[in-house]
């Protein structure tokens, strides 16, 4: 049996540009980004399709779907794996993972049906055939959904301890397959998937940017963050609440049957006439599974500087950052501030077609024309510092970083400015100033930290207040001088409260806008950098040289009837914490 031959499809090296080309023609990946590909493809070797999906240019479905056409096999997803997999003998689980290579079916003709992340090798598939002694039919399958089905073959716990650690209780011998078998069942039901469709629906009327899905013991809690609050929902009912979840995995080609441990999945969907991009995130509570899904809506998404609240005087020295060709321009903030936002809105403001200009971010939520953006993956070592290394041999004009989170790729980050470039890249800090102190701590040099930081951009996003309903009231004297708003209201005139009506749902803000701090790094400030001092000297010498902190930007947004000084406040409460640490 062993004299069989392989039905491994032949595969020459010239075959990428034409499966290349095949994705061009599918509308999968633009011409000029096939070349770049080529290009990265000859400098670091491996097969294109790796490269492409390394490269954030490609999906792993389409790269995938694409292979199996261009070599005339099946594509197999995860959903399609066989319950248990045959075991054929000869074949060590050690080379199924390093291969990516999952056994599907052995017929009585002596044929083994497999899934492979490469069927293309055709030293696997001899290897396969050697070891087992059977012809090998390939089919292409995503690494990611072979390595778990491999993981589930050979490393499967015991139904018991699954039932325990899963919070739904002991589950008996065989009962935990067909718990999941029937969980399947549910979430495939009508009145399960019109409750989906229903939740998810929601976002496009009250403008939602996230979505909650939170199991207790009296059902799963729906609730919906709008303009940067939790808002509640509806609640689910506790017999319907593990399929609701479960209805939103199938969605997200999640694993249904792991519940131990946290997933990250995507759904792309049309509500209402309108593209929805959902990031779904999933954990394990004590009562079932918490699923949040972010909601990245392209239609409603501005990459427009002059839309997102800036001020006159700060956007005018924010495009002056923007316009220089070399240094480093941080915008901090915590999370859900609107900072990857703004970093896309002011690589839109340039000149791509003349400009080289590469991103690296975890995850790419918006895909911008002309610009290369690669997809960080963490599980092959693709990380922010990895690729950093790797796109300065791209000679790129522009780089931005969607976050600075450690050592080594602030290190990259500053040699890439010193080398001429213009870095942008994102902070977890609460002020400009703080930016500065936290670039220290991560191991970066003072002088270096002058030499190449051109300025910080702090920013929050504050609700603005209903045009139908906010009020006007006439501050006190007192209210004017300790909040420090009689420096930017003009004598006399009034300020606006919130409401509520039924345009805005009874809350008296629809919309936010932003409110921003901008440091510029200028001969003073690089002076106090190399001496040394703190955040809270940095941030009020910075005022001195005429910053307005984060605070005074959103009284001017209140002087103007934008917002309401308690809006403010609430926003802005651990920036005057850091700056007056």
């Amino acid at each position: 049996m062993s004299s069989r031959p392989v039905a491994a499809p032949l595969f020459a090296a010239d075959d990428w540009p034409r499966y290349g080309e095949r994705l061009v023609r599918e509308g999968k990946l633009g011409a000029r980004d096939l070349e770049r590909a080529l290009a990265a493809q000859r400098e670091m070797g491996g097969s294109l399709d790796r490269v492409l999906v390394s490269l954030g240019l490609v999906s792993d479905v389409d790269a995938a779907r694409a292979l199996a056409d261009h070599l005339g096999v099946p594509f197999v997803t995860g959903d399609a794996f066989p319950a248990v997999p045959p075991e054929p003998q000869g074949l060590l689980p050690g080379f199924l993972r390093a291969h990516h290579v999952l056994p599907l079916a052995q017929d009585d003709a002596g044929r083994l049906h497999v899934a492979m992340a490469a069927p293309q090798d055709a030293f696997v598939c001899k290897a396969l055939r050697l070891s087992t002694g059977l012809e090998v039919l390939p089919a292409v399958g995503l690494a990611a959904e072979i390595d778990k089905a491999l993981e589930r073959l050979f490393e499967e716990p015991s139904a018991e301890a699954e039932g325990l650690e899963s919070g739904f209780g002991p589950l008996g011998e065989g009962e935990a397959g067909d718990f999941v078998e029937h969980l399947r069942d549910l979430a495939s039901e009508a009145p399960v998937i019109r409750l989906v469709n229903n939740i998810i629906g929601r976002v496009i009327e009250l403008r939602a940017s996230d979505i909650h899905l939170e199991p207790f013991d009296d059902g799963l809690h729906v609730r919906y963050r709008v303009d940067g609050v939790l808002l509640p929902g509806e609640i689910v009912p506790p017999q319907q609440g593990a399929a609701v979840s479960s209805r939103v995995k199938l969605l997200a080609h999640l694993d249904i049957a792991e519940r131990r441990l946290p997933q990250d999945g995507r759904i792309k969907t049309r509500v209402k006439g309108r593209e929805l991009d959902l990031r779904v995130s999933t954990v394990p509570t004590v009562y079932g599974e918490s699923v949040v899904m972010r909601v990245l809506d392209r239609a409603s998404v501005r990459f427009s500087l002059e839309d997102m609240g800036f001020e006159k005087d700060t956007l005018e020295r924010f495009n002056q950052l923007i316009a220089r060709p070399h240094g480093i321009l941080l915008v901090t903030g915590p999370t859900g501030s609107g900072k990857t936002t703004t970093l896309y809105a002011a690589l839109a403001k340039l000149d791509a077609a003349t400009q080289k200009i590469i991103t690296v971010e975890d995850p790419v939520e918006y895909q911008l024309e002309g610009i290369n953006q690669i997809q960080v993956h963490a599980q092959i070592n693709l990380t922010f510092a990895s690729a950093l290394r790797s796109i300065l041999r791209q000679d790129p004009d522009i780089i931005m970083i969607g976050e600075m989170r450690d050592g080594e790729t602030a290190q990259i980050a500053v040699q890439s400015s010193l080398t001429g470039h213009l870095v942008l890249s994102t902070l977890h800090t609460n002020t400009a100033a703080s930016a500065v102190v936290r670039m220290q701590d991560m191991g970066v040099e003072r002088y270096l930290i002058t030499s190449t930081v051109n300025g910080v951009l702090a920013q929050r996003l504050v609700r603005r207040l209903c045009g139908h309903c906010k009020a006007a009231l006439q501050p006190a004297p007192a209210l004017l001088q300790s909040s420090g708003l009689g420096r930017f209201l003009p004598e006399g005139a009034p300020i606006y409260k919130a409401v509520g009506c039924e345009r805005c749902r009874g809350t008296g803000y629809k919309g936010r806008t932003g409110i921003h701090e901008l440091m510029v790094v200028d001969d003073a400030l690089r002076a106090a950098i190399l001496q040394g001092q703190d955040a809270a000297s940095l941030q009020h010498l910075a005022v001195q040289r005429g910053m307005h902190t984060l605070y005074d930007d959103g009284l001017r947004k209140v002087a103007a009837g934008l917002t309401s000084l308690d809006e403010v406040l609430r926003v802005t409460q651990d920036s005057q914490e850091g700056a007056d640490a």
